[in-house]
C-alpha cells in the first residue's frame, strides 16, 4: 500500500471525529444558547431556590455539572463555560457543587434581581436567638432528604448545648415544632437520645409532603434516619413514604402532638417558653422545622369565605363532574389544575396573573400543556380573580371582565413566610441576593 493511502488509512478516522466532536460542540451550544434565550425571553431566568452561581474564571468547560444533575440537564456549556439554563427547574441538589473540579460553582440563595427571605442560622443550625435552632424548608432547604439530614444535624448540635438531658421539672430539654421531614427525623432523635422532648405539629405527620398530590414523586435518594438508619428508597411516591413514617412512628413509640399549633415564643429563665394553642412549654432549646408556606396567601376578592374555597388540594376525586378554577403558577397550583383535569366530566380553569410558569418544573408545564391539547383544561393566562360568587367566578382577563361557571376554588398562590413571627421572636432574618 502506497505510503500516501497508508497516511489516509490511519488518519482519515481520526480526522472524521475531529469534525464531528467540533459540529457537535457546537450544535449543543447553539441549542442550550437557543434554550437560554427563550427561558430569558418567557420570564423563566430566575432560580426559586437555592441554585449554583458559576465563576467563569475557574469554569473549565469540562461538563462534570451538566452530567452530575439528577434532574436532567439544568446546567449546559455556553462559549466553553456552564451555565444555569434552566433556571427554575433547578431544586438544589447541590450535585454538580461536588462534581466541578476547579470549585467553580457556589450553591446561593436569591439572585441580584428576586431576592430571599432566609433566618440567619449557624452552621450548627442556631440561629441568633441561643436555644434557638431552624432545619428543614424554613431555612432554605426544601428537599426532603436534605430537610432530613439537616433535621437529624440539628439534634445532634442541640444534645451538645449546655443543661439538654439534665432537665428535670417542668422543663424540658427541647420542644420540636413541625413534624414534617425535618422534624420527624429530629423528633427520631431526640427519642433515640433519651432527650425530654414534645413534637406538636398544627396538622398531621408528613407536614408539606402531606399535601403533595396523590402519586407524587418525593424522593429518590437513600437518607440516614435515626433509630432506623439508612432508608434506601431509590423511587417512591408520597402514600408510600408516608405510609413508612407512620409505621416507623409507631414502632418507635415516637410521640407527636398532631392539632397544635405554635402561637409564641418568648425568652424565660435560662431557656424559653413556647406557647401554642393548647398548652404552654418551658423549655431549654427549641427546633424551628416548619415550611416557609405559613398562612396561606388570600387573593382579597369578595366572596373568598366561601366554603367552596379552599387553599390546598386533598383528593382529586372529590371534584369529580364539578368546575373547578385553580389559581397559582407554581408547582402545587400547575399539579392541583392537572390532577383534578384526569377526573371524570370535570371542567377545569387555571388563572395566573403572569403570561409564563416562570415557577414550575418542566414536567408540570408538560402536564398542562398535554392537557391543554386534550381538552381537559383552559388556562387563562394575565387573570386575576375580581369576585367569588355562589356559581361562578368573575375574573379580569387581560384587561377584560369575564365570568365563568363554578363549583369550587383552589386558591395555590403560597404563603405568607413567617417573617413577622421570627422578628418578633428576635431571629434575624436576611434577604439573600445571590448570597452564599
Amino acid at each position: 500500500m502506497p505510503i500516501d493511502a497508508k497516511l489516509l488509512f490511519y488518519f482519515l478516522p481520526f480526522v472524521l471525529l475531529i469534525v464531528w466532536t467540533v459540529g457537535n460542540k457546537r450544535r449543543v451550544h447553539s441549542e442550550n444558547m437557543a434554550s437560554f434565550e427563550e427561558n430569558k425571553k418567557s420570564g423563566l431566568a430566575e432560580p426559586a431556590s437555592l441554585h449554583p452561581l458559576i465563576d467563569p474564571v475557574k469554569c473549565l468547560g469540562c461538563a462534570s455539572c451538566v452530567k452530575a444533575c439528577p434532574e436532567g440537564e439544568i446546567l449546559g456549556l455556553i462559549h466553553g463555560k456552564a451555565q444555569l439554563i434552566h433556571a427554575t427547574h433547578c431544586i438544589g441538589h447541590g450535585a454538580c457543587k461536588d462534581a466541578c473540579p476547579m470549585g467553580a460553582i457556589t450553591l446561593v440563595f436569591g439572585s441580584e434581581s428576586r431576592g430571599v427571605d432566609i433566618p440567619h442560622v449557624n452552621q450548627n443550625f442556631e440561629t441568633n436567638m441561643p436555644g434557638i435552632f431552624i432545619a428543614g424548608e424554613l431555612g432554605g432547604m426544601g428537599l426532603i432528604r436534605n430537610a432530613v439530614e439537616q433535621g437529624r444535624q440539628a439534634l445532634e448540635n442541640i444534645s451538645k448545648v449546655k443543661g439538654v438531658g439534665n432537665s428535670s421539672g417542668d422543663w424540658l430539654d427541647l420542644v420540636i415544632v413541625g413534624a414534617g421531614p425535618a422534624g420527624f427525623s429530629a423528633s427520631l432523635g431526640a427519642l433515640e437520645n433519651k432527650l425530654k422532648y414534645v413534637t406538636v405539629e398544627q396538622e398531621t405527620l408528613g407536614g408539606t409532603v402531606s399535601h403533595f398530590p396523590r402519586g407524587k414523586l418525593v424522593m429518590t435518594a437513600p437518607v440516614q434516619l435515626p433509630i432506623v438508619g439508612m432508608v434506601k428508597f431509590t423511587e417512591t411516591t408520597k402514600e408510600e413514604l408516608l405510609e413508612f413514617w407512620q409505621k416507623v412512628e409507631k414502632q418507635s413509640g415516637l410521640s407527636i402532638h398532631y392539632q397544635e399549633r405554635l402561637e409564641q415564643i418568648s425568652a424565660e429563665g435560662d431557656g424559653y417558653r413556647v406557647k401554642t394553642n393548647k398548652n404552654s412549654y418551658l423549655t431549654r432549646t427549641v427546633l424551628l422545622a416548619i415550611g416557609r408556606r405559613g398562612t396561606p396567601r388570600k387573593l382579597g376578592a369578595p366572596g373568598e369565605e366561601q366554603s367552596k374555597v379552599v387553599y390546598r388540594l386533598i383528593d382529586p376525586e372529590q371534584y369529580r363532574g364539578q368546575r373547578v378554577l385553580v389559581v397559582g403558577g407554581g408547582d402545587s397550583a400547575l399539579e392541583a389544575a392537572t390532577s383534578i383535569a384526569e377526573q371524570l366530566d370535570t371542567q377545569v380553569s387555571l388563572s395566573y396573573r403572569s403570561e409564563a410558569f416562570s415557577r414550575a418544573k418542566l414536567k408540570n408545564r408538560n402536564k398542562v400543556e398535554q392537557a391543554q391539547a386534550d381538552g381537559r383544561l383552559t388556562v387563562l393566562y394575565k387573570s386575576t380573580v375580581k369576585e367569588i360568587r355562589e356559581h361562578s367566578v368573575q375574573l379580569d382577563h387581560d384587561g377584560e371582565l369575564i365570568e365563568i361557571p363554578n363549583d369550587g376554588v383552589i386558591v395555590s398562590a403560597g404563603g405568607v413566610l413567617p417573617t413577622p413571627f421570627l422578628k418578633d421572636t428576635g431571629i434575624e432574618v436576611e434577604t439573600k441576593h445571590g448570597t452564599a
